[in-house]
């Protein structure tokens, strides 16, 4: 493993059979591919504050965390993520708005697979696609 390890939390919002995903903008690292919302934890925060807020800072919503599905490790050239991913979902009447992120799109999880996503993600990807087809 690289030197530096950045704990990194995401969202997996799911809405009437979509997911929500997001791109990232221009000036971030790995730009215009697309994730689920959430971003880094800082010291001294938990995974559900840091993910509350990171939700809130780049879609101006509130979500509801739920529980952790998974934690996936990869390494890249000069760090390594720890993800943790979490089932939530919005409170009534809460609709995302791209504030910190390039696009914000609701995407059937059949769709999943024609969006290019930052490799941590990507085995989450194909997890969810075997979960729905088993």
């Amino acid at each position: 493993m690289g030197s530096r390890v950045h704990r990194v939390v995401a969202a997996v919002i799911e809405r009437d059979g979509k997911y929500l995903i997001t791109q990232r903008r221009d000036e971030a690292v790995l730009p215009r591919l697309w994730e689920f919302p959430g971003g880094r934890v800082h010291d001294q925060e938990d995974d559900e504050a840091a993910l509350r807020r990171e939700v809130r800072e780049r879609l101006g919503v509130d979500i509801v965390v739920e529980e952790k599905l998974t934690d996936r490790e990869h390494e890249y050239e000069s760090y390594d993520v720890h993800l943790s991913l979490y089932a939530c979902h919005l409170p009534e009447g809460q609709e995302p708005r791209p504030l910190r992120v390039r696009d914000v799109r609701w995407v059937a999880s059949s769709e999943l697979g024609s969006f290019a996503f930052p490799p941590a993600d990507q085995k989450t990807m194909d997890q969810l696609l075997l979960e729905e087809d088993a």
